[in-house]
């Protein structure tokens, strides 16, 4: 007899819990059985958790056969690369750059691309190459272009897909360049997190098209949105639920610590003394970062946490101008801010966090963009188009 937990972890298994959260639809249940998610896991990977984004410890097929297999039919991602493949080993790298990525997300994020027979699908990031084989069984090979940056992994995906019986057109470049050659697409689907929707994307997409990516801010937070191309040219549409993905590789930053900007000078340095009543704790959701960060440009946190349960939230800009410091104590009522520098970041944040909690704290669904691929606009916007988002700062 089969033991729950090795029935749990099983094709079937799997199905029925994605189909339970509402992730796998019906009609992708025979695309999701035809392409089994074991053909595109390397026998290396490290399983993420079940909460959080962080990552266990390697699973080896070759050494522990039912752990692996376990982790494949679990609904969580599977990183198969670090640090761009300069690292090796079973241990864990600085920076995952591969994964296979978390059931429940393919699946919502195929169901939100909402293919229909004959469309043209370009993917961006083909990472393992499971969706190209799920857009590929769906589609007809066909009609699947995708792109990879890495050489490695495209190999090692191009030995899968075609391994399981399919031939998407696969090249390996920049997806943020999509490729001319087979646009424009029906649909374009951006499998890493970008901070931008590359314009070149935006014009390789058929009016009326769908783009579908992870998008994130500066700030902090991430969602997926859905893009429709309009005769103009923009691209429009609303966020569909929260997301974590890997950054595309030419959207990821190298950001300093806030406390390499004073220049040697003991903290506080020049920033000024105040206090608030708005806590750290209230601004570090995923929402309310993400709102955070639709509402201002070029700030990100850092949070440095102390033994007591207390911590300092950093905040700094892109431009090496301006810093921030509110001190988290536990049970206080106000807390301590300083500021130093050309902007007060403290007082942008707060901001655009009181706009969110005016206008009971819009989820992601009511939240939207509008991109102008020409000009390289990002509106945000609320409810519709014509009701923008506040920028501070």
């Amino acid at each position: 007899m089969i033991d729950r937990a090795a029935k749990e972890a099983s094709l079937d298994g799997l199905a029925s819990r994605l189909m339970d959260l509402g992730a796998l639809t019906s009609d992708w249940l025979a695309t999701y059985k035809a392409v089994p998610r074991e053909l595109f896991v390397s026998d290396v990977m490290w399983p993420g958790q079940a909460v959080g984004t962080g990552q266990q410890d390697a699973v080896d097929r070759n050494e522990d056969p039912d752990a692996w297999h376990e982790a494949v039919y679990s609904d969580v991602s599977l990183t198969t690369q670090w640090d761009d493949g300069r690292h090796s080993g079973k241990g864990k790298g600085q920076i995952p750059t591969c994964s296979n990525s978390q059931p429940q997300m393919v699946f919502s994020m195929l169901a939100t691309l909402d293919v229909q027979e004959g469309n043209g699908v370009l993917e961006v990031g083909t990472g393992t190459g499971w969706n190209a084989a799920l857009l590929s069984e769906r589609l007809g090979s066909a009609n699947v272009t995708t792109i990879e940056v890495d050489p490695e992994n495209a190999m090692d995906a191009r030995q899968r897909i075609e391994a399981a019986g399919y031939s998407p057109h696969m090249v390996v470049g920049d997806g943020a360049d999509g490729h001319k050659e087979g646009a424009p697409y029906d649909r374009i689907l951006v499998t890493a997190a970008v901070s931008s929707i590359p314009a070149e994307l935006i014009r390789q997409l058929r009016p009326g098209g769908v783009l579908v990516a992870p998008y994130t801010t500066t700030y902090g937070g991430g969602a997926v949105v859905r893009l429709v191309k309009q005769e103009n040219g923009t691209a429009v549409g609303s966020f569909v639920g929260s997301s974590a993905f890997m950054k595309l590789r030419q959207h990821r930053t190298l950001r300093k610590h806030v406390k390499e900007y004073l220049g040697g000078v003991p903290w506080p340095a020049d920033g000024l003394k105040s206090t608030t009543k708005v806590s750290p704790e209230d601004v570090g959701d995923w929402l309310p970062m993400f709102v955070i960060g639709l509402q201002t440009v070029g700030m990100f946190p850092w949070a440095e946490h102390y033994k007591d349960g207390s911590y300092t939230l950093w905040l700094r800009d892109e431009d090496v101008t301006s810093w921030a410091s509110v001190d988290y104590i536990p049970g206080s009522e106000t807390f301590e801010v300083y500021q130093g520098g050309a902007r007060e970041l403290w007082a942008e944040l707060v901001a655009a966090f009181t706009w969110w909690t005016e206008n009971d704290r819009p989820g992601f669904q009511r939240l939207g963009l509008t991109v102008d691929p020409e000009s390289g606009l990002h509106m945000p916007w609320l409810n519709s188009p014509e009701n923008p988002l506040p920028i501070v700062g």
